[in-house]
């Protein structure tokens, strides 16, 4: 067991090492996506200027302080914005520069405003795009392959569907029991899903709660799993976590959730009763969409408010999807992989779990054999290629947790 008082030890990433992922954000995924923002509308001068600005910054200059006016400028106080001015974007911890990023990314557009662009989504095309395209169809058509299979092997290949997102060619396959564990470096490098299903049980009754990741492709099979335990009275209740302002490019918003909701009400076949059942949950209140701010914070769920810990202590199972959520959740350290994931999250006030696709150096929960065999395979690059996931849960509620 790993001494709560050893936890901090771990190193806090930055991204102040050149040839590092983190690095490689902050100097080009950034820059990167600011192009892509400004040719994604037709923005004017004043847009076009604040864009080259935090280009400058972000490059060159140091991390500033939110406007006068900014709506949330106390909140990020908080938050350490004045720790960390006048440092390098570099230098400050990677989980808070990203954040940090696409709160300025949002000035710069004139999301806040006042003005023309206030509430205008600069990730809107992105998220439209993928919803739209054509893998969609045949993502949404292949549910009809599983109608009529026994229900615990549709409730398989729908979790398997939510935690790969938009790679739904392995998350609707229904592959032979025991194929992960045969492979000499299994895509699914740790797997409690029976401890999942275990905190499901169909009373019909429990508070599920789903701290999304991203919208398009990767929300669609994240609802259609609510769907089905709803449906099947796993849960008797669903709520929904989104970001309460566009964030990381394509994660989710209520505005997303609507888009997603309504995409799969249009389909035909399973699709479509899916999203009728979606749309009868939300107007009912069996399923709830919320956008906590703290949501969007730079900063672990260690440290949430607690009205947002009151809500995931009344659920009984909260889940947390993708790879933002994770580092938010363990905390974006340099753990050693064996390190127990129910240790670091010990702090956490109910039940939790996570899906996630590895994308980034977080890794908790590994056992020792799997770590070596990647490692051997792989070198680093399994931890952020995408192509490995797990599911790890915890069922244990510390005494400090309680207490907070």
């Amino acid at each position: 067991m790993t001494h709560m008082s050893d936890l901090s030890t771990a190193p806090v990433i930055l991204g102040d090492e050149p040839g590092s992922f983190p690095h490689g954000v902050l100097a080009e995924r950034h820059p990167a996506i600011i192009g892509q923002v400004r040719d994604a509308f037709p923005y004017g001068p004043e847009q076009h200027r604040a864009l080259d600005a935090l280009l400058e910054s972000c490059l060159h200059g140091v991390i500033e302080p939110l406007p006068a006016n900014a709506p949330d400028r106390e909140r990020w106080r908080v938050w350490g914005v004045d720790a960390h001015a006048g440092r390098s974007w570099f230098e400050a911890p990677w989980l808070w520069s990203e954040s940090y990023f696409y709160r300025r990314l949002l000035d710069a557009v004139g999301w806040f405003g006042p003005g023309a662009w206030q509430g205008i989504d600069p990730f809107r095309p992105f998220k439209l795009a993928e919803l739209d395209a054509k893998e969609t169809d045949e993502e949404l058509a292949a549910l009809d392959a599983l109608e009529g299979r026994p229900a615990h092997e549709r409730a398989r290949a729908l979790l398997h569907g939510s935690l790969w997102g938009n790679r739904a060619d392995l998350g609707f396959r229904l592959s032979a029991a025991g194929a992960e564990a045969q492979e000499a470096v299994p895509g699914l490098v740790a797997d409690d899903s029976e401890a999942l299903w275990s905190l499901l049980q169909p009373s019909g009754t429990g508070t599920l709660c789903v701290v999304a990741d991203n919208a398009g492709r990767e929300l669609v099979p994240d609802l259609l799993l609510i769907a089905h335990l709803l449906a099947e009275g796993r849960v008797g209740r669903a709520v929904l976590h989104v970001k309460p302002y566009p964030y990381y490019v394509s994660d989710a918003t209520t505005a997303d959730v609507v888009d997603a909701v309504r995409r799969l009400t249009s389909a035909p076949g399973a699709a479509g009763e899916y999203g009728r059942g979606l749309w009868a949950a939300m107007a009912d209140g069996r399923l709830a969409v919320r956008a906590h701010p703290f949501a969007a914070a730079p900063l672990p769920y260690a440290d949430m408010p607690g009205d947002l810990r009151a809500d995931f202590a009344r659920a009984s199972l909260t889940v947390f999807k993708g790879d933002l959520n994770y580092r938010r959740l363990v905390g974006d350290r340099l753990w050693p992989p064996t390190t127990p994931f129910r240790d670091v999250t010990a702090c956490f006030p109910g039940p939790v779990a996570t899906l996630r696709t590895l994308k980034s150096d977080v890794i908790t929960g590994l056992d020792a054999a799997t770590e070596a065999a990647l490692d051997a395979a792989e070198g680093a690059a399994w931890r952020i290629s995408g192509t490995h996931a797990l599911i790890q849960v915890s069922d244990v509620t510390s005494p400090v947790a309680e207490a907070t």
